[in-house]
Protein backbone atom coordinates (compact mmCIF):
# COMPACT_ATOMS: atom_id res chain seq x y z
CA UNK A 1 0.00 0.00 0.00
CA UNK A 2 1.31 3.43 -0.91
CA UNK A 3 1.57 6.52 1.48
CA UNK A 4 -0.76 9.66 1.84
CA UNK A 5 0.86 12.73 0.84
CA UNK A 6 -0.56 16.07 1.58
CA UNK A 7 -0.18 19.28 0.21
CA UNK A 8 -1.34 23.13 1.64
CA UNK A 9 -1.07 26.24 -0.06
CA UNK A 10 -1.99 29.89 1.31
CA UNK A 11 -2.11 32.98 0.12
CA UNK A 12 -1.96 36.70 1.97
CA UNK A 13 -5.39 36.73 2.04
CA UNK A 14 -6.07 33.35 3.94
CA UNK A 15 -3.73 33.65 6.84
CA UNK A 16 -2.33 31.46 9.05
CA UNK A 17 -5.76 30.27 10.30
CA UNK A 18 -6.35 28.43 6.58
CA UNK A 19 -3.14 27.07 6.99
CA UNK A 20 -3.45 25.01 10.36
CA UNK A 21 -7.14 24.41 9.27
CA UNK A 22 -5.40 22.58 6.48
CA UNK A 23 -2.89 20.74 7.88
CA UNK A 24 -5.26 19.39 10.77
CA UNK A 25 -7.64 18.04 7.97
CA UNK A 26 -4.72 16.33 6.03
CA UNK A 27 -3.36 14.92 10.07
CA UNK A 28 -7.16 13.74 11.08
CA UNK A 29 -7.26 11.86 7.55
CA UNK A 30 -4.63 10.44 7.94
CA UNK A 31 -1.59 11.76 6.76
CA UNK A 32 1.58 12.11 8.72
CA UNK A 33 3.17 15.19 9.34
CA UNK A 34 6.25 14.46 7.74
CA UNK A 35 4.54 14.14 4.24
CA UNK A 36 3.28 17.58 4.57
CA UNK A 37 4.34 20.18 1.37
CA UNK A 38 3.69 23.58 1.76
CA UNK A 39 3.62 26.35 -0.36
CA UNK A 40 3.13 30.43 0.47
CA UNK A 41 1.54 32.23 -2.55
CA UNK A 42 2.35 35.57 -2.27
CA UNK A 43 1.35 38.86 -4.70
CA UNK A 44 1.51 38.37 -8.06
CA UNK A 45 4.15 35.56 -7.97
CA UNK A 46 2.76 32.48 -7.25
CA UNK A 47 5.97 30.13 -6.22
CA UNK A 48 4.96 26.42 -6.38
CA UNK A 49 8.54 24.82 -5.64
CA UNK A 50 6.19 23.09 -2.63
CA UNK A 51 3.82 21.50 -4.97
CA UNK A 52 6.78 20.66 -7.34
CA UNK A 53 8.70 19.22 -4.69
CA UNK A 54 5.87 17.32 -3.72
CA UNK A 55 4.47 16.19 -7.67
CA UNK A 56 8.04 14.32 -7.51
CA UNK A 57 7.95 13.02 -4.32
CA UNK A 58 4.44 10.66 -5.63
CA UNK A 59 4.92 7.29 -6.72
CA UNK A 60 2.47 4.88 -8.51
CA UNK A 61 0.29 3.73 -5.56
CA UNK A 62 0.64 6.59 -3.70
CA UNK A 63 -2.62 9.23 -2.40
CA UNK A 64 -2.28 12.86 -2.82
CA UNK A 65 -4.45 14.38 -0.24
CA UNK A 66 -5.55 18.03 -0.61
CA UNK A 67 -7.99 20.06 1.78
CA UNK A 68 -9.91 21.68 -1.30
CA UNK A 69 -9.58 21.26 -5.04
CA UNK A 70 -8.47 24.95 -5.39
CA UNK A 71 -5.40 24.15 -3.32
CA UNK A 72 -4.10 22.48 -5.66
CA UNK A 73 -4.61 24.53 -9.16
CA UNK A 74 -3.50 27.82 -9.65
CA UNK A 75 -6.25 27.51 -12.90
CA UNK A 76 -8.37 25.10 -14.81
CA UNK A 77 -5.78 24.23 -16.67
CA UNK A 78 -3.36 23.56 -14.44
CA UNK A 79 -5.57 21.71 -12.26
CA UNK A 80 -6.47 19.37 -15.28
CA UNK A 81 -3.05 19.03 -16.73
CA UNK A 82 -2.11 17.85 -13.16
CA UNK A 83 -4.76 15.88 -12.09
CA UNK A 84 -4.27 13.92 -15.52
CA UNK A 85 -0.56 13.74 -15.10
CA UNK A 86 -1.27 11.64 -11.75
CA UNK A 87 -3.62 9.28 -12.91
CA UNK A 88 -1.18 8.34 -15.75
CA UNK A 89 1.02 7.83 -12.94
CA UNK A 90 -0.35 5.56 -10.91
CA UNK A 91 -1.25 8.02 -7.58
CA UNK A 92 -4.55 7.82 -6.07
CA UNK A 93 -6.18 11.72 -5.41
CA UNK A 94 -8.10 13.01 -2.39
CA UNK A 95 -9.76 15.85 -1.90
CA UNK A 96 -11.54 16.06 1.80
CA UNK A 97 -13.74 19.20 1.44
CA UNK A 98 -15.74 22.00 -0.36
CA UNK A 99 -18.10 21.59 -3.51
CA UNK A 100 -16.48 18.71 -5.14
CA UNK A 101 -14.61 16.02 -2.65
CA UNK A 102 -13.13 13.65 -4.41
CA UNK A 103 -11.48 10.21 -3.66
CA UNK A 104 -10.37 7.92 -6.36
CA UNK A 105 -10.97 4.92 -3.75
CA UNK A 106 -14.78 5.06 -4.46
CA UNK A 107 -16.51 4.78 -8.09
CA UNK A 108 -17.37 8.49 -7.85
CA UNK A 109 -13.91 9.55 -7.08
CA UNK A 110 -12.55 7.22 -10.02
CA UNK A 111 -15.42 8.90 -12.52
CA UNK A 112 -13.75 12.35 -11.76
CA UNK A 113 -10.59 11.22 -12.43
CA UNK A 114 -12.18 9.91 -15.56
CA UNK A 115 -13.13 13.63 -16.33
CA UNK A 116 -10.21 14.84 -15.80
CA UNK A 117 -8.03 13.35 -17.90
CA UNK A 118 -11.08 13.70 -20.75
CA UNK A 119 -10.37 17.25 -20.26
CA UNK A 120 -6.97 17.19 -20.63
CA UNK A 121 -7.30 14.95 -24.07
CA UNK A 122 -9.53 17.96 -25.23
CA UNK A 123 -7.29 20.81 -24.02
CA UNK A 124 -4.48 18.98 -26.25
CA UNK A 125 -6.88 18.72 -28.93
CA UNK A 126 -7.86 21.79 -29.32
CA UNK A 127 -4.73 23.39 -29.03
CA UNK A 128 -3.73 21.11 -31.97
CA UNK A 129 -6.30 21.88 -33.97
CA UNK A 130 -5.92 25.38 -33.32
CA UNK A 131 -2.13 25.89 -34.23
CA UNK A 132 -2.64 23.65 -37.44
CA UNK A 133 -5.33 26.00 -38.82
CA UNK A 134 -3.02 29.05 -38.20
CA UNK A 135 0.01 27.45 -40.05
CA UNK A 136 -2.38 26.27 -42.67
CA UNK A 137 -3.91 30.22 -42.76
CA UNK A 138 0.21 31.46 -42.50
CA UNK A 139 0.97 28.83 -45.62
CA UNK A 140 -2.12 30.40 -47.91
CA UNK A 141 -0.77 34.14 -47.25
CA UNK A 142 2.47 32.93 -48.61
CA UNK A 143 6.15 32.93 -47.24
CA UNK A 144 8.90 36.13 -47.87
CA UNK A 145 11.01 34.82 -50.46
CA UNK A 146 14.15 33.56 -49.61
CA UNK A 147 13.51 33.43 -45.65
CA UNK A 148 14.48 30.26 -44.36
CA UNK A 149 11.91 28.00 -42.82
CA UNK A 150 12.22 28.09 -38.83
CA UNK A 151 10.49 27.65 -35.67
CA UNK A 152 8.23 30.47 -34.33
CA UNK A 153 5.90 29.79 -31.01
CA UNK A 154 2.87 28.82 -32.81
CA UNK A 155 5.08 26.02 -34.65
CA UNK A 156 6.82 25.15 -31.13
CA UNK A 157 3.49 24.91 -29.25
CA UNK A 158 2.13 22.34 -32.02
CA UNK A 159 5.47 20.27 -31.58
CA UNK A 160 4.94 20.23 -28.22
CA UNK A 161 1.53 18.67 -28.41
CA UNK A 162 1.79 16.54 -31.09
CA UNK A 163 5.62 14.92 -29.68
CA UNK A 164 5.32 12.08 -27.32
CA UNK A 165 2.03 11.19 -28.63
CA UNK A 166 1.73 7.36 -30.43
CA UNK A 167 0.56 8.05 -33.42
CA UNK A 168 2.60 10.99 -34.40
CA UNK A 169 5.27 10.45 -37.19
CA UNK A 170 7.87 12.62 -36.79
CA UNK A 171 8.47 13.00 -40.95
CA UNK A 172 4.81 13.91 -41.22
CA UNK A 173 4.91 16.60 -38.45
CA UNK A 174 8.73 18.19 -40.20
CA UNK A 175 6.30 18.39 -43.22
CA UNK A 176 3.69 20.06 -41.48
CA UNK A 177 5.73 22.11 -39.65
CA UNK A 178 7.59 23.01 -42.89
CA UNK A 179 11.00 22.34 -41.02
CA UNK A 180 13.78 19.69 -41.25
CA UNK A 181 14.02 16.72 -38.36
CA UNK A 182 17.05 18.51 -36.67
CA UNK A 183 15.71 21.82 -36.46
CA UNK A 184 12.52 19.87 -34.73
CA UNK A 185 14.93 18.19 -32.74
CA UNK A 186 16.92 21.20 -31.73
CA UNK A 187 13.69 23.14 -30.55
CA UNK A 188 11.49 20.16 -28.60
CA UNK A 189 12.65 16.84 -27.24
CA UNK A 190 10.93 13.49 -28.01
CA UNK A 191 8.42 13.54 -25.38
CA UNK A 192 7.38 17.40 -25.77
CA UNK A 193 10.17 18.87 -23.61
CA UNK A 194 11.27 22.61 -24.60
CA UNK A 195 15.03 22.54 -25.49
CA UNK A 196 17.80 25.71 -25.35
CA UNK A 197 16.71 27.02 -28.69
CA UNK A 198 12.69 26.97 -28.12
CA UNK A 199 13.17 28.91 -24.58
CA UNK A 200 14.49 31.79 -26.50
CA UNK A 201 11.82 31.85 -28.90
CA UNK A 202 8.58 31.50 -26.28
CA UNK A 203 10.21 32.91 -23.78
CA UNK A 204 11.08 31.43 -19.86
Amino acid sequence: MGELIGYVRVSKSDGSQVLDLQKDALLNSGVDASMVYEDFASGKKDDRSGLESCIKALRSGDTLVVWKLDRLGRDLRHLVTTVDDLHKRGVGFRVLSGQTPIDTSTAQGKLMFGIFASLAEFERELIRERTIAGLQSARARGRVGGRKPRMTPAKIRLAQAAMGQTETVVADLCKELGVSRQTLYRHVGPQGDLRADAMKIVGD
